[in-house]
């Protein structure tokens, strides 16, 4: 095999590897963008690991801090980063410079499983492939922009902007929410309500016989009330609610051309990451299902077996405090790939009530492989959870749903039901957890203030985090800024007018003594 320019400067025992792992990447039927790998240090690859992933950033102090909670976790033996690689043609991916043999060949068979994601799952079809040239420009022009308005100016607005860089839609990549607009007409539509109000319709006549089908009174009469009703419309924006609200204070807040181009750059990179925030279970199962493939079946060298054994023991390792998308993806993988092979699934399954049939079944199908393939293709984590989790699942793997218990001030199992856990496991994946927040209205009370909504599904907002959200979005608007929400179960509005909060009933007397609204600064 001929080795490319990009891959001279690693090892030639690191060359000679990639060959190996690659050539059986290739054989399991993986299908992935070329790969170039870099040996790091520990140090060099915290650092990326603090940039997402990429070797340059803009500027900014998260960064930093992000750093040295990776450099102390690694210092004092916490944790340890052991692979990372960046969705991009070709796909860069980092190995440490001091891991032993068996931790390059695992760290190798894990990433070709990301890449091969990277390439063929929907939900990164729309994400850019030359994003390492894209972020790096964008620090490029971020870095013009501190040079040339100041580090504090800029890195306030910053700060604004990232804390508001889950407001996006994350499905407008795959629907048609706008419709597009007409090609050749170049007049308002403000202007057409305009010039039909002034100019009312009259039925076609003689000139003799105007004065009957026309009366002028009629006429004068329709005119003012079509007067009066465009002195009573007060106009509002946007036309239908919109969940991306990033989009819509880039085209309506009044920025500067600088802060427009930044609050862009930071929506654009939201959408390129969001699509692994998504996919995370499925991500890191189906990596983690190829090394352990590769590894037990073809590359793992007898001597070595301890080593990996142990290695891959800990990141399957599982808590009940958390959940490991590691563990939970790959297992699920394999009982997909078992399911299938054996024939569990359809309606002869699901209809089957005999336990000793179900337990003894094996149709030996032998269409797992293939079913892996296409889940790997067509799914997220929320679908994936859906679709392929199943009770005997839950059973087989002590899964269970807990909550906050106020007497005791602890957690506790909250249930071993299935359905409890499967909405649980749900709950927590939706929009990860986070509220939906939606733009009503651009100009409420015709004053131009902002009217935001949150999507109330039985979880209430903290207060205190939407209080911040909405000081940093007032910050760009340059205006009040209003959610409608529920509090105790009472539709309420919470403002910030950029000196103070309010909170108050929607709907409630405007009596104060009735109606105390709560103002903090």
């Amino acid at each position: 095999m001929t080795v490319g320019f990009a891959n001279t400067n690693l090892p030639s025992h690191l060359r000679l590897l990639k060959e190996e792992i690659e050539g059986y990447a290739r054989e399991y039927g993986l299908d992935f963008f070329e790969t170039i790998f870099e040996v790091i240090d520990a140090d060099d690859l915290n650092e990326i690991a603090a940039y997402g992933g990429f070797p340059t950033r803009y500027p900014h102090w998260s960064f930093g801090m992000q750093y040295e909670e990776l450099s102390k976790s690694y210092s004092y033996g916490l944790s340890k980063i052991y692979e990372m690689v960046i969705n991009n043609d070709p796909c860069y991916a980092y190995l440490m410079r001091c891991n032993h043999v068996v931790d390059q060949k695992l760290v190798m068979a894990h990433v070709y499983g990301h890449c091969d994601f990277f390439k063929n799952n929907a939900f990164f079809a729309h994400t850019t492939r030359k994003m390492m040239d894209e972020i790096a420009n964008h620090a490029a022009r971020i870095r013009r922009y501190v040079e040339r308005f100041g580090e504090d100016e800029v890195e306030a607005f910053l700060d604004k902007c990232m804390s508001i860089d889950d407001l996006i839609d994350i499905h407008s990549v795959a629907i048609k929410r706008r419709d597009d607009p007409e090609r050749y007409d170049f007049t308002p539509a403000d202007q057409d309500h305009a010039a039909e109000a002034e100019h009312p319709v009259k039925f076609k006549s003689k000139s003799y016989m105007d004065q009957y089908i026309n009366p002028r009174q009629p006429v004068e009469d329709r005119e003012n009330e079509a007067r009066r009703l465009r002195e009573r419309t007060v106009p509002s924006f946007p036309d239908h609610p919109e969940k991306d609200v990033l989009l819509f204070l880039i085209e309506h807040a009044p920025l500067k051309n600088w802060q427009r181009d930044i609050l862009s750059i930071i929506r654009d990179e939201a959408y390129y990451f969001y699509p692994q925030a998504q996919t995370k279970i499925m991500n890191e199962g189906w990596a983690s299902f190829w090394h352990s493939t590769t590894m037990t079946q073809k590359a793992l060298h007898p001597s070595e077996l301890i080593d990996y054994a142990d290695h891959h023991s800990g990141t399957m390792a599982t808590s009940g405090q958390r959940l490991n998308p590691y563990k939970l993806g790959i297992e699920l993988f394999r009982d997909i790939e078992y399911r299938w092979n054996t024939g569990r699934f359809g309606p002869e399954w699901d209809n089957c009530d005999d336990l000793d049939t179900k337990r003894n079944w094996n149709k030996d199908t032998g269409l797992g492989r293939q079913k892996i393939f296409e889940v790997r293709k067509i799914h997220n984590d929320i679908t994936f959870i859906d679709n392929f989790l199943t009770p005997e699942f839950c059973v087989q793997h002590k899964l269970f749903s807990f909550q906050y218990q106020e007497q005791g001030h602890n957690y506790v199992i909250e249930s071993r039901e299935f359905q409890k856990v499967k909405q649980r496991l749900l709950g927590s994946l939706t929009n990860f957890g986070k509220p939906w927040i939606t733009v009503i209205n651009g100009n409420h009370a015709n004053r131009g203030e902002l009217l935001l909504r949150h999507e109330y599904n039985g979880v209430e907002l903290n207060i205190r985090e939407a209080q911040d959200t909405l000081a940093n979005i007032q910050y760009i608007w340059g205006r009040p800024v209003h959610i409608e929400t529920v509090v105790d179960d009472k539709p309420t509005l919470l403002s910030f007018d950029g000196s103070g909060h309010t909170q108050q009933v929607i709907g409630a007397d405007n009596d104060p003594r009735r109606n105390p609204s709560a103002k903090t600064r």
